[in-house]
């Protein structure tokens, strides 16, 4: 807390290593502590100040010692104080605000503030009302506990004990039993301890650890020995007193914040959440009573608390029809400082029919313009934060965030088989029912968590998002009272966003609109199964699908008609106005919807709706729900609506639980298969699996025929029964195809076991962040900003690299490709822990920018990569680990000399495209660069003879702009890829990290009605031309490459630029992860020998030559493949290998039979007695002929003599069969012919 008192910090991370290390090697103290408490270490809370002190200063103090923050305030003089005078001001101590809020979000029951400058425990209070200096004993009301405390830790320390610390200039200074009072030492006024114990519950004393302030390494052992057996004695006070739940009496539910009063102890404490509470308090005889509003207050008498473990005592309270005015004091003895409940009268609820118990019905009953809203979400974010994540989307027109609130048991985390749902209001601005009514049933689930059933068992079963405001622009045009008007409708573009999905049926030309993109970026990074969006203007429930071939209103059936008519019936059913089917009678006389469901088209034409693509492109059902009749009620009316919604609000999201629910498995490892098809017989719509493979197929009662199935592996078919009320759970376990090999066929290899934890380790850490928001944890945890602010243009481009070089020379080398035509250096930074050095074993990949100088955002998104991974290195353990297994190279600049004219903001300008010669450099890979090497251009010549050619990448990103999309190869229409999958898979795997791009609509102004699905495509299918630099890498380089557009403005304004990082850079990441993928060889003899220059032959066309030492690696999409290895003087070898999706795969490649006669090769040998024996024959022709002997004889013998042949014929031919050359016939092709020598595309 004081930065020049840092004792603490070693001594809580040793702390934690003991305790780590004791729970692995079974110490058995160590264990019940760890399994009956939750522990929380923080080693320093002024970082700040112990970066200005200094080792070895004892006595601290003075200007600049690190006492203080960075902004010279005391830590322990800046919290509220019981005694003070006036309220603090927090805004120059950050560290003390991030305090207050742990703690307001932790119910913490006891605590240790280590300091440093003495040997004592220090318990409350610090100061007293006289602020005298010293001598004062200011007791607190739990003055018996606080010694009992203190003692604990000081009867374990052999210097604290004896009270007499002894430091340098106080020898005389003494402390009984090695404990004092705090403000009896002396005043300290704001200090924590006090804070803790009179605002939060918790009881915290004060260790000062040593004489010395900032004691000499050397020395640390020793203050360990001295504080282990303190610190872990201390910590084993926590389970002292008296604990216990408060429920309910009529229905068992724990009830938060009961009141805890302990006769003759004026300090209440309150229960958490689930009604658990827990009192410290000394060995005793004690009355006890629990206290909530609303319920009878009991009280246990005569408990007794012995030494040890606390006494556990539960209290059941029955609810009160009417309780009077009380004040808790009353249970009381005496009064205490600390803050009091005031009295206040309370008018239960009515009780239901069924229950004593009653929910708490929401308050906040007012309209919320944006800021208001936003102030109502933080709020219960932070008054919640067990159950609640906040978080954004993206941002409307007018940048306003279009925030979602998350509700779940365990917030921020998608639970393997928990369904996710959610609700969407204010699509239309001046509809605003529904974004009320969705903050009122964010505060109903928030109050009522822990103590309503049904609330608490929607919220522990379901992972609930809930955006009150789709349209948080249109909401502040419009006006309160507009009953049927548009002023506010769309968003600030002026289009309608619920005009504004993709359609099945029409082509919607408006441009995606920011709300639209955020909408479907969310719902595909999110496995939501059952929606509704909450409109205004009418009282029904509308279904799929709302628009139809011809563009009337006629009945336009989905496939799922049958559960979206169930869906919609959940919700009005419980709103009898909706249901009665006649909502609108004044506006709209000759309305009527029987049980206030519609089919969408049946009652108005809409295209582009968010409902139906929710449908199509997404596991989600969703509705429309129409709210009322009046778009813009006044607020008075609002309790009505909720009033009215709220059983239908709750009935439907119950909703989500219906049909079967499960897991498709792979039979092999028992993990969950991603993307497995769940198809249904008859109904023809299929839903995919997430993650862990879990899944979830909304259906009505019926009898279903339910396949599952994902590629590679064989279907599984079941017959399922699904009932009226809640889900079915049908797990399925998928078979590999071709698993099973019969005796002759080709083995399948997959990933082997190994006995290397280094390698298990890894190999789990790639599918961590192959998993849902694995790269997301990754970028969480990682350190320091990076995002580029600015362009660099070559000068500070190269004063960056080789500031990245001189600043992580470990990890890094700075080399220069070679030269632009006007001499500047064309870069290349390799970063690896072994930079410079071969490792043939480890994958390599190149990522380049600035092939056209006008498109600079990609040399800046790859100059922030590079510092985020050097700045990452040693510190976050999976970029650690990703640069000790990879050799990464970066070519920020490809054309210096065309950056420095390109202008900033030139969206479509062609300035500084070309190179100095007016080349455009991705036309310059020609195909027969060795007949023209001369004449090519020097930044061409550099990449290609010193990056491309040298064969050893597995991977290269190239990036690019003027579109948001990824090509893969050929950008030559005339080659074809055989590894088209592969590539395919690769671009979108970026495509798929974007937040965008995967969406498949670039939006660029030039081509706003350009549509790419999934975001990617072959690079000949939308900008044809030859001489690209991928497909030169992929022929020449045997390297797959793909081409990233990160933006559709060539050269947007330096203000975009972090933007573009936060999007760009998990896409960036994600190729990291995948070049570990694929399949990992090695090949050798049966001596053990390593074989390089072997040739792999993938799927019978793909070929790749395994490095030094053996290795070779390629990169595969997800599935089952053939490789064939062969090599000079070895017989073919043949295995199969299945590639996962999450992990790399490994082939160990035997060549078991040497393939020669007499030591050479049994080719030549085959070929020789081949000739010979022709030869042979010949003569005995000739001999025959000159001879003329008897014809019967003669024939007879020829006839023996050919058989002969034949037979060396035929093993002539059986061992060809097997032969390289028959292989590699496309490596004997005219060297004119190049294109077709390609490792990744063979022409037959």
């Amino acid at each position: 807390m004081h930065g020049d008192e840092p004792l603490a910090r070693p001594l809580l991370l040793r702390l934690a290593q003991e305790l780590v290390r004791g729970w692995a090697g079974g110490d058995a103290r160590i264990g019940r502590l760890l399994n009956s408490t939750d522990l929380y270490l923080l080693p320093s809370l002024n970082p700040d100040g112990f970066e200005r002190a200094r080792e070895g200063d004892c006595r601290g103090g003075g200007a600049g010692s690190g006492r203080e923050n960075s902004r010279g305030r005391d830590l322990n003089r800046s919290f509220p104080d019981q005694f003070g005078a006036a309220e603090p001001d927090l805004e120059p101590v950050p560290e003390v605000r991030a305090l207050i809020n742990w703690m307001s979000r932790n119910k913490f029951l006891l605590s240790g503030n280590l300091h440093g400058g003495s040997v004592v425990a220090s318990y409350p209070y610090d100061d007293s009302p006289t602020h005298k200096l010293t001598g004062v004993y200011s007791k607190s009301a739990d003055d018996e506990v606080f010694r009992y405390l203190a003692k604990a830790y000081a009867s374990h320390h052999p210097i604290m004990r004896t009270g007499r610390p002894n430091c340098p200039g106080e020898e005389r200074e003494t402390f009984q039993d090695g404990i004092t009072n705090g403000a009896q030492w002396y005043d300290v006024e704001g200090g924590m301890q006090d804070y803790n114990y009179v605002w939060a519950n918790c009881f915290e004393i004060t260790l000062e650890l040593s004489c010395c302030k900032y004691p000499p390494t050397s020395e640390l052992q020793q203050e360990w020995e001295n504080n282990r057996d303190s610190l872990l004695a201390f910590i084993e006070q926590v389970h002292i007193g008296v604990k216990g739940f408060v429920r309910d009496a009529v229905t068992g539910a724990g009830l938060e914040n009961a009141t805890i009063v302990v006769a003759g102890i004026a300090h209440n404490i309150t229960a958490g959440r689930f009604g658990d509470y827990h009192r410290l308090l000394v060995p005793g005889t004690y009355n006890v009573t629990a206290v909530v509003m609303g319920y009878a207050p009991v009280t246990t008498e005569n408990i007794e608390v012995k030494e040890g473990a606390a006494t556990e005592v539960d209290f059941s309270l029955q609810p009160a029809v009417i309780l009077a005015s009380f004040n808790v004091t009353q249970f009381t003895a005496t009064s205490a400082p600390a803050s009091t409940i005031t009295p206040t009268p309370v008018q239960a609820e009515t009780p239901s029919p069924t229950s004593l118990h009653q929910p708490i019905q929401p308050m906040d009953f007012r309209h919320h313009h944006f800021s208001d809203m936003e102030i109502f979400l933080r709020r219960y974010a932070n008054e919640y934060p067990k159950i609640t994540h906040l978080y954004s989307v993206g941002k409307s027109v007018e940048l306003r965030e279009l925030y979602v609130m998350e509700i779940s048991d365990n917030p921020g985390v998608h639970e393997a088989g928990e369904p996710e749902f959610k609700y969407i209001g204010n699509m239309h601005g001046n509809e605003v029912v529904g974004r009320e009514l969705l903050l009122n049933l964010i505060e109903y689930l928030c109050k009522n968590f822990g103590t309503d059933p049904e609330v608490t068992d929607l919220v522990q079963n379901t992972r609930i998002h809930i955006m009150p405001s789709m349209n948080p622009d249109g909401y502040e045009k419009s006006q309160e009272g507009d009953r049927g008007g548009t002023v506010g409708r769309n968003n600030s573009n002026n289009y309608d966003l619920n005009r504004n999905f993709p359609d099945q049926f029409v082509h919607v030309t408006d441009p995606l609109q920011p709300e639209t993109l955020a909408v479907m970026t969310w719902l595909k990074t999110h496995p939501f199964v059952l929606s509704a969006n909450l409109h205004g203007g009418s009282l029904v429930v509308n279904y799929p699908f709302d628009d139809d071939e011809q563009g009337v209103a006629i009945y336009s059936k989905s496939p799922d008609d049958a559960v979206f008519q169930q869906l919609a019936l959940s919700y009005s059913k419980e709103n009898t106005k909706m249901y009665q089917g006649s909502p609108c009678k004044d506006m709209y006389p000759s309305e009527y919807f029987p049980h206030g469901i519609t089919n969408g088209a049946q009652w108005y034409n809409v295209p582009g709706g968010m409902q139906d693509w929710n449908y199509l492109h997404t596991n989600c059902f969703e509705v429309t729900i129409e709210l009322g009749c009046v778009k813009y009620p006044k607020a008075e009316e609002l309790p009505k609506y909720w009033e009215q919604n709220r059983r239908s609000l709750l009935q439907f999201m119950k909703q989500v639980h219906r049909g079967v629910w499960g897991f498709v498995l792979d039979a092999m490892d028992g993990r969950g298969i991603l993307n497995a098809t769940i198809s249904v017989a008859d109904i023809n719509h299929p839903v995919t699996t997430y993650k862990d493979g879990d899944y979830w197929r909304l259906l009505v009662q019926g009898t279903y025929k339910i396949t599952a199935s994902a590629r590679g592996y064989d279907p599984v078919t079941k017959m399922v029964e699904v009932g009226s009320r809640g889900g079915v759970q049908v797990n399925f376990t998928l078979s590999r195809t071709d698993i099973k090999v019969e005796e002759g066929k080709v083995p399948v290899l997959n990933t082997p076991d190994t006995s290397d934890p280094n390698e298990k380790e890894f190999e789990t850490l790639i599918k961590d962040l192959s998993a849902e928001n694995g790269l997301e944890r990754l970028l969480l945890t990682s350190s320091g900003n990076v995002a580029p602010y600015r362009y660099r243009f070559y000068k500070d481009l190269s004063e960056f690299l080789r500031g990245l070089y001189l600043n992580y020379p470990h990890i890094t080398n700075l080399t220069s490709l070679g030269q632009s035509i006007e001499f500047r250096q064309i870069w290349s930074l390799e970063i690896s822990n072994k930079p410079n050095q071969s490792e043939p074993e480890e994958p390599k990949i190149r990522f380049v920018a600035g092939i056209h100088g006008n498109a600079p955002v990609g040399t800046e998104l790859l100059l922030s990569l590079a510092e985020f991974l050097c700045m990452n290195y040693k510190k976050n353990a999976a970029v650690t680990k990703l640069i000790d297994r990879t050799r990464i190279v970066i070519v920020p600049s490809l054309n210096p000399d065309g950056h420095e004219i390109a202008q900033e903001r030139g969206c479509t300008s062609k300035i500084g495209q070309t190179n100095a010669r007016g080349k455009d450099l991705d036309t310059d890979f020609t195909s027969n660069y060795s007949r023209y090497l001369d004449t090519l251009e020097p930044e061409t010549k550099a990449i290609m003879e010193n990056l491309i050619l040298k064969q050893d990448f597995s991977l290269s990103v190239a990036l690019d702009g003027g579109s948001l999309l990824v090509t893969y190869p050929y950008d030559n229409p005339s080659l074809t890829a055989e590894n088209k999958e592969t590539l395919k898979h690769l671009a979108s795997v970026y495509a798929n990290n974007h937040p965008l791009m995967h969406l498949g609509q670039p939006g660029c102004p030039n081509k706003s009605d350009e549509n790419i699905p999934g975001g990617v495509i072959r690079g000949s299918e939308w900008h044809s031309h030859v001489g690209s630099m991928k497909d030169f890498s992929v022929t020449f380089g045997h390297c797959p490459e793909i081409t990233v557009y990160t933006s559709c403005c060539y050269f947007p304004s330096a203000g975009q630029l972090p933007g573009l990082w936060a999007e760009h850079r998990k896409s960036l990441l994600s190729m990291l992860v995948e070049v570990q993928k694929g399949v990992h060889g090695f090949v050798q003899d049966k001596s053990g020998k390593a074989i390089s220059k072997a040739i792999i032959v993938l799927n019978e066309g793909l070929r790749v030559c395994t490095k030094e030492g053996g290795y070779f690696h390629v990169l595969l999409a997800p599935g089952l493949h053939t490789i064939s290895a062969v090599a000079e003087g070895y017989q073919q070898k043949h295995v199969k290998v299945f590639v996962r999706h999450d992990a790399p795969s490994s082939v160990f490649i035997v060549f078991d039979t040497e393939n020669r006669i007499f030591g050479l090769p049994r080719e030549l040998v085959v070929t020789v007695a081949g000739a010979s024996m022709s030869a042979l024959v010949l003569t005995a022709c000739i001999i025959w002929c000159v001879c003329s002997i008897k014809s019967n004889r003669h024939k007879d013998g020829f006839h023996r003599l050919r058989q002969h042949h034949d037979d060396y014929e035929d093993e002539i031919r059986m061992m060809s069969t097997g032969s390289k050359k028959s292989l590699l016939s496309h490596e004997f092709q005219d060297e004119t012919d190049t294109e077709e020598e390609t490792l990744y595309s063979s022409k037959h």
